[in-house]
C-alpha cells in the first residue's frame, strides 16, 4: 500500500497526488519568461449545454474559456449542443515564470484544484502541438481542448487525461474479502458461471434430430424441433444436420440469437400459428431465465448448462480496478499471486534492487517476512504451487505441508506436532526436502510425531513405533519399538522385515500387454499445471501414472478424464 505505485489504465503512465508547492516548483522549474495559461479543466469529453455553469463562472468574476479548443470571453462563449461532448477550461490565470510568481501560482492553483475536483493545467502559450497529435487529427485519449502541449497536475492519484481514480491507497484495497477491495462485478470470487456452449452441444457430430442440443433433447414439446426448422429454412439446414456441418452463422443464430426477424410456424395438433420475430438465442434465453426465475429446481436445471468463467471486469484477479492499477516492480499484486512459489521468490529476492531507498526504507521488514515465508514453502515441498492456488484444489498432503510451513515460519519452541503422512502425493525427489524440514522443528525444540509408510521417513526418525502385527481386529498392538535399528531386529515386525529386505513387492516376471488399439485418449487437457497435453491410456491393463509433485497427475486423471 506504502510502495506501490498507481498506473493509468488508459495511458499506462504512473499517477501521482501532487501537493500544490511541488506544482508550483515544477512550473518555476521551467525555462524565465515561458507564458503559460493555468487552466481548470472544469468539463471533460461531456455531453451537455452549460449555460448554467457559464452563469456561475462569470458570477465569480472569470472572464474567459476555453471551449472545444478557442478561447472566448465567457458573455461571448457560443452555444453548446446538448447532443454533442464538449471540452470546457476555465482560464484562471495567465503568467510569465519568474521566480517571484510563486505566490501567485499557488493561489491560481488552489482556485483551479477547487473548480475541477482536484485538476489544474499548465498550457504553454507558445508551444503549439503539431496536427496529428491533437484530438482533431485523430490522437487518441486527447482533449478537444489539447491544442497547445500542456501539463496536467493531480492533487489525488487521478489520471487527467481518462478521469480514473484511486481513493486513499490502504491494506483493505488489496484484500477481495473487504469489501472495499473485492471486484464489484464478482464479489472478489474471480469468476462467474456463465452458459458454456461446450455443454449446450457436447456432442458437435450429434444429428439435430437426436438430441444434439442438450437443454432441448429429452422435451417432448414439438416446439424445439418446429423453432429449429425455421431456423434452418433461413440458414440452410435440416434437422437431420449434424451440428459441426452447420455453417458458422447457422451455429451463431442458434446459440446466440438472431437480428432479423423470421417466420416461425408452430403447431401441437390442437391449434397452430405462425408468428414473425427474432430468434432469441439459447445462451441468452437459459441466461434470462437462470437471473428471473424463482425456482430452485428451475435453476438447477440451467446450472446444469453452466461453467465457472473468469469475471470479465477483474479478468480473475478478484480485485477491484483502483487495486489491479497498482504496480510493484510493473507488476500488480493479481500477478504477483499469479506466480508459482519458486518463481516468485527469485522476484522477492530481485525486488530491492528495483526499488528506491525510500521504498526499500518502507518494505524492508515486510519483504524479509515474505521471502522466508516462499522459502518454507519451497522446503517442504511445494515450489511448484502459485500463490493464488484454491485451497480446495489442492491434496490432502499439500494442505498439510502448507500448514507445516507456516508453523516453521513462527518460530514456536516446545510445541507437539502431530502429522498424519505429510509425504502423502511427494515425488522422492521432494521428500528429502521434507524430511529436512521435519528435522528442523525437531532441532530448534519442537515434538514431531508422523504417521507414516516412507521408508525414508521412517530411516530418518530418532525413534520409531511399530503397530500391528495386521489390521482391523487382528491389529491394536505394540510389536516392535525403539530406534530402526531395533525395529529391524525384531523378528515379529514386518515393517522391520521390509526395512531389513527380507520381505518386499516383487517385480512381476511377466506383464499384461495392452491389446492394440483399446485405449482412452486425453487430448489437449490444459487444467491447473498441465500444458496442452494429450496421452493414450490403454484398457484392461494396470496403468500408473506418476511424476514429480505438482506435475499435474491428480488434475489429469481426477479433474480431466474422470469428469470427462
Amino acid at each position: 500500500a506504502r510502495v506501490g505505485v498507481p498506473y493509468s489504465p488508459a495511458t499506462g503512465l504512473p499517477i501521482e497526488s501532487q501537493t500544490v508547492s511541488q506544482m508550483v516548483d515544477r512550473i518555476l522549474a521551467y525555462e524565465e519568461g515561458t507564458r503559460l495559461y493555468i487552466l481548470a479543466p472544469m468539463i471533460r469529453g461531456r455531453k451537455g449545454e452549460y449555460k448554467k455553469e457559464l452563469a456561475e463562472l462569470m458570477k465569480k468574476g472569470f472572464q474567459r474559456v476555453k471551449i472545444d479548443g478557442q478561447f472566448y470571453e465567457i458573455a461571448e462563449a457560443p452555444t453548446l449542443d446538448k447532443k454533442y461532448k464538449h471540452d470546457i477550461d476555465v482560464v484562471v490565470d495567465r503568467v510569465v515564470v519568474r521566480p517571484d510568481i510563486a505566490s501567485r501560482l499557488a493561489d491560481s492553483l488552489e482556485t483551479c484544484l477547487r473548480l475541477a475536483d482536484g485538476l489544474a493545467v499548465a498550457e504553454f502559450a507558445d508551444k503549439p502541438l503539431p496536427p496529428e497529435e491533437t484530438s482533431a487529427g485523430g490522437s487518441a485519449n486527447k482533449s478537444l481542448n489539447e491544442t497547445h502541449e500542456r501539463v496536467l497536475f493531480s492533487e489525488k492519484f487521478a489520471c487527467p487525461v481518462s478521469g480514473f481514480t484511486i481513493p486513499e491507497i490502504e491494506p483493505r484495497l488489496f484484500s477481495f474479502n473487504n469489501p472495499f477491495g473485492a471486484c464489484p462485478t464478482c464479489d472478489g470470487l474471480g469468476s462467474q458461471q456463465k452458459i458454456d456452449e461446450a455443454l449446450i452441444v457436447p456432442e458437435v457430430h450429434r444429428k439435430l434430430s437426436d438430441g444434439a442440443i442438450a437443454p432441448w433433447a429429452k422435451s417432448s414439446s414439438p416446439y424445439y424441433n418446429q423453432t429449429l426448422e425455421a431456423l434452418g429454412k433461413a440458414f440452410g439446414f435440416k434437422l437431420t444436420s449434424k451440428w459441426s456441418d452447420l455453417s458458422e452463422a447457422a451455429q451463431k443464430a442458434i446459440l446466440h440469437g438472431t437480428e432479423e426477424k423470421i417466420d416461425f410456424h408452430y403447431a401441437d395438433g390442437a391449434r397452430s400459428y405462425t408468428t414473425t420475430k427474432t430468434f432469441e438465442g439459447i445462451v441468452p434465453n437459459l441466461e434470462r431465465r437462470w437471473k428471473e426465475t424463482d425456482s430452485a429446481w428451475a435453476r438447477e436445471e440451467i446450472e446444469r448448462f453452466m461453467s465457472a468463467a473468469p469475471c470479465p471486469a477483474c479478468n480473475g484477479f478478484r480485485l477491484k480496478p483502483e487495486a489491479l492499477a497498482v504496480k510493484i516492480n510493473g507488476l500488480h499484486i493479481g500477478q504477483v499471486t499469479e506466480m508459482a512459489i519458486r518463481n516468485a521468490g527469485s522476484w522477492f529476492e530481485d525486488l530491492p534492487a528495483k526499488l528506491t531507498d525510500k521504498q526499500n526504507e518502507i518494505a524492508v521488514r515486510i519483504l524479509k517476512e515474505i521471502r522466508e515465508r516462499l522459502r518454507f514453502l519451497n522446503d517442504v515441498g511445494l515450489d511448484y504451487l502459485s500463490m493464488s492456488r484454491n485451497s480446495g484444489t489442492l491434496s490432502g498432503g499439500e494442505s498439510q505441508r502448507i500448514r507445516l510451513a507456516s508453523q516453521i515460519g513462527s518460530g514456536l519452541t516446545g510445541v507437539l506436532y502431530v502429522l498424519d503422512e505429510p509425504s502423502i502425493g511427494l515425488h522422492q525427489r521432494d521428500n528429502a526436502r521434507l524430511l529436512d524440514t521435519l528435522k528442523h522443528l525437531r532441532d530448534i525444540g519442537n515434538t514431531v510425531i508422523v504417521v507414516e509408510h516412507d521408508e525414508d521417513a521412517i530411516l530418518t526418525a530418532d525413534y520409531v513405533v511399530d503397530i500391528g502385527p495386521a489390521a482391523g481386529i487382528h491389529g491394536g498392538q505394540v510389536i516392535a519399538q525403539g530406534s530402526p535399528q531395533d525395529v529391524m531386529a525384531n523378528p515379529k515386525s514386518l515393517t522391520g522385515k521390509y526395512l531389513t529386505g527380507e520381505m518386499g513387492v516383487s517385480v512381476p516376471a511377466q506383464r499384461r500387454k495392452p491389446k492394440k488399439g483399446q485405449q482412452i485418449k486425453v487430448v489437449g487437457a490444459k487444467g491447473n499445471n498441465l500444458k496442452n497435453v494429450t496421452a493414450a491410456i490403454p484398457l484392461g491393463v494396470f496403468t500408473a501414472v506418476t511424476g514429480v509433485s505438482g506435475g499435474g497427475k491428480s488434475t489429469f486423471l481426477i479433474e480431466t478424464l474422470y469428469k470427462a
